[in-house]
């Protein structure tokens, strides 16, 4: 027998959580992605922008640890990242095998417009939310995300800042 607030004869998607999870998620991939669109990223590139920025990652492996991608999909990425002059790639001096990525100009200058767009999707998205409703859906969402994590995994340090992937560059499962 299941414990607690859902039960296997009485759940329905329309009103299960994960429905709804789902559904606000695209929802900001959707706003995020439309809002981003004059630079020419989509919303989980903002991801590697943001974090190359911040220097929380600098490699290609970095990057796929963080963001939780495979390598393959990771390098298309960059790939695409790299084609719009966003990043560039080069090899590492001490070790030829490392592949360093830095933002371009054209990425540094991208990454310094994200912070002012993610704040007004944002404040957008919590259109009619008090500070309390704010702090307390982050509270609910802090603790439920926590009742997933392994006891090791180790935090994030910096934020990635998009809300999600896009098709092109969802990682496989």
């Amino acid at each position: 027998m299941t414990h607690g607030p859902y039960q296997p004869e009485s759940i329905h998607l329309e009103s299960s959580l994960g429905y709804f999870l789902t559904k606000a998620r695209n929802v900001l991939v959707d706003r995020t992605d439309r809002a981003v669109a004059h630079l020419g990223l989509t919303t989980q590139q903002i991801g590697v922008i943001l974090l190359l920025s911040c220097g929380r990652a600098t490699t290609p492996f970095e990057l796929s640890r963080v963001m939780s991608y495979d390598s393959g999909s990771m390098t298309r990425m960059l790939d695409r990242l790299e084609k719009k002059g966003l990043i560039a790639r080069s090899r590492s001096d001490r070790d030829r095998r490392i592949v360093k990525l830095e933002l371009t100009l054209q990425g540094q200058e991208a990454a310094s417009q994200l912070p002012q767009i993610g704040a007004a999707v944002l404040n957008e998205q919590l259109r009619g939310f008090s500070d309390a409703d704010l702090a307390t859906l982050i509270d609910l969402l802090s603790r439920f995300i926590a009742n997933g994590i392994d006891a090791g995994a180790e935090a994030d340090g910096c934020a990635a800042g998009g809300a999600g992937e896009d098709e092109e560059d969802r990682p496989s499962a």
